[in-house]
């Protein structure tokens, strides 16, 4: 998607394509980061809305509707008696409910070819990581955008049971060209797991473009989906069999040696 500060444009074109993706038999959908409203300055704060506001309440209507797991990409959530906005990602099952929520642990506190980000300064950190069954069982790890450059998240989200990272994005153009690929397929790669990642594309106000490229990776490395530089779904099968198969050929996580693992202040204190 193409997201801006228009919240009803927005909407439109996010019901418009996760009802083509379900045609074409998706069972699980994952939208993009702040896929309801997306910009900087004032406009995360002016575009927040509670967890029951119109976007997830749409997000659960179409979910009960086409009888699918919707990971409803990211959205800025305001919570009553909190300064600062959330960026949460939320999981609705088949029936309309919410089975997951997910606030991102890491902050986008950086400089891209001389372009300041400072997420921090309208979002708070959320704490806790966050794996939750589809309807059919198939375990989700939930995770967003800059989320994918921290390897430890996603190796504790294996390890609680998660099969398929849903990444919802908004990489900027120049860390989409040189990271995004190699990053999802890494994650992809180290944890034995389908990686999901829907990525914001184009420009979405005067100087904030992201760069597109949604993909499906499988646990070998291997893309499976691809989109091409404009709004659109994709889709492609998971092989779960596939998938248990490669955990049991090749069982880099059972194959773990947790009690050599120190971090650097546990060596400095020996």
């Amino acid at each position: 998607m193409t997201s801006t500060a228009d919240f009803d444009g927005n909407l439109e074109r996010a019901d418009r394509l996760t009802r083509a993706a379900a045609a074409d038999g998706a069972q699980l959908v994952v939208l993009p980061e702040k896929w309801s409203a997306l910009g900087r300055g004032a406009t995360p704060v002016a575009g927040a809305q509670a967890i029951d506001g119109p976007a997830i309440s749409w997000a659960r209507a179409i979910a009960r509707d086409l009888g699918i797991d919707l990971v409803a990409g990211s959205f800025s959530q305001r919570i009553e008696g909190e300064e600062r906005l959330r960026n949460t990602s939320v999981h609705i099952g088949p029936d309309g409910e919410l089975r997951a929520t997910y606030s991102k642990v890491h902050m986008f506190d950086v400089v891209v070819e001389g372009t300041v980000y400072r997420e921090s300064e309208h979002e708070e950190p959320g704490d806790e990581l966050v794996v939750s069954p589809t309807a059919g069982g198939v375990e989700l790890g939930l995770s967003i955008c800059y989320d994918i450059r921290f390897p430890e998240l996603y190796r504790i989200l294996a390890l609680r049971g998660a099969r398929v990272f849903t990444v919802p994005a908004a990489f900027t153009v120049p860390t989409t060209r040189d990271h995004w690929e190699i990053l999802l397929r890494a994650r992809a790669i180290e944890d034995q797991a389908f990686v999901v990642a829907a990525n914001q594309i184009g420009q979405h106000e005067p100087g904030l473009r992201s760069g597109g490229r949604s993909m499906i990776v499988d646990p070998w490395g291997i893309v499976l989906a691809h989109a091409p530089d404009s709004e659109c779904h994709i889709v492609a099968d998971l092989d779960l069999d596939a998938q248990a198969r490669i955990r049991r050929d090749l069982p880099a996580l059972a194959n773990r040696r947790p009690s050599a693992y120190r971090w650097p202040v546990e060596v400095a204190s020996r």
